[in-house]
């Protein structure tokens, strides 16, 4: 139902409000939430000129959030990269159905509707309090250890 991209921004305003109000670098951004790093400038870009993020130049820069976890919501960080579309008319363009959405496509635009709601009734700073019991994707808090991706080795042949 989401995005690459809104996946991909959650990730990175997440490790952003866990390392509030420091700045991180897009690379140091990149590593930790395993984004590719030319996919993560886009969403930051997305990001930055939506107030969400700011980012700062010189020896000390990278990006940081530009509003406190407290404020920012989940649907805040959704609508900046990839809104949620509502259905507005028949996505079927049938006339029969005019304005009005047929049953089937009432309940799937009452369906984003609930989800719309909860995520404006979710703040990143609920979510990164939340425990859980679940290992994350990423592990923000290991900030000494690089995030490494390796894939077994092919041992050679004893023949060869």
């Amino acid at each position: 139902m989401l995005s690459q991209t809104v996946e991909y921004a959650l990730r990175a305003v997440a490790l952003l409000g866990d390392a509030c109000p420091d700045a991180r670098t897009t690379e140091q951004i990149a590593t930790k939430t395993l984004v590719p790093r030319a996919y993560l400038s886009k969403v930051l870009q997305g990001l930055t000129r939506a107030g969400l993020v700011r980012s700062l130049r010189g020896k000390q820069g990278g990006f940081q959030l530009a509003i406190t976890p407290d404020d920012l919501t989940i649907l805040d960080i959704v609508n900046a990269v990839d809104p949620i579309q509502r259905i507005r008319s028949c996505p079927l363009s049938l006339n029969t159905h005019g304005t009005t959405l047929c049953p089937l496509h009432r309940r799937l635009d009452n369906a984003i509707a609930m989800v719309e709601t909860a995520f404006a009734e979710t703040t990143l700073a609920e979510v990164l309090a939340e425990p859980s019991d679940s290992v994350p994707l990423c592990d923000f808090r290991q900030t000494t250890e690089t995030v490494e991706l390796t894939h077994p080795t092919q041992t050679p042949d004893a023949t060869e």
